[in-house]
């Protein structure tokens, strides 16, 4: 077992401090010396000020590389060399949104449009194909899966206050088309 670094100490050195800003080395001292050691310890002693600032500014993205806002997502096409598909699961096709044609939306009634172009889905649909969707973004938007993303808790709630109107007023099963503007219409 280790001793204490602290001069004259004979206790067991249980915990480290460490001996430099490498943070490579360390002392071992018991819990009363590793205490006042950590008190009176500054990370920043013989720095100077541009030096400081540039620790810090290091330290803000945890000493990682960072890119500009923007440069993966936005309005922009999206670039198929930046996914992966080994498996070919896409095939040659970029990834689309999950929307039908704008022909459907005609019939939609006015109350539920909101509702559907939030879930991304158009008129008529079924019970199934509401909740499929829902579970979907569900799963994308949560706050466990977001990180705790305030945007992305927000469209969560937006996503469920759709769902339950929805769900109250679309039907079990698809209409026939012909019963699709009976059911728009009531």
């Amino acid at each position: 077992m280790r001793r204490c670094d602290h001069p004259g100490c004979a206790e067991a050195g249980l915990f480290r401090a460490p001996r430099d800003r490498t943070l490579k080395e360390f002392h071992w001292f018991c819990l009363p010396h590793v205490r006042a050691y950590n008190a009176s310890w500054d990370y920043y002693k013989g720095m100077g000020p541009n030096e400081i600032e540039q620790a810090l500014r290091a330290d803000s993205a945890w000493q990682r590389p960072s890119w500009p806002l923007g440069r993966l997502g936005g309005a922009s096409r999206f670039d198929p060399d930046l996914l992966r598909d080994p498996f070919s699961v896409l095939g040659q096709e970029a990834p689309t949104a999950r929307r039908r044609g704008k022909e459907a939306t005609d019939t939609t009634p006015p109350e539920l449009r909101a509702a559907l172009d939030l879930l991304g889905l158009t008129w008529p649909l079924d019970q199934t194909e509401l909740r499929a969707r829902y579970k979907d973004l569900a799963k994308r938007h949560h706050p466990d899966a977001t990180g705790g993303d305030r945007q992305a808790e927000e469209k969560l709630k937006d996503i469920n206050r759709a769902y339950s109107l929805l769900k109250r007023r679309v039907p079990n099963h698809r209409p026939a088309p012909a019963q699709a503007e009976t059911a728009a219409a009531g």
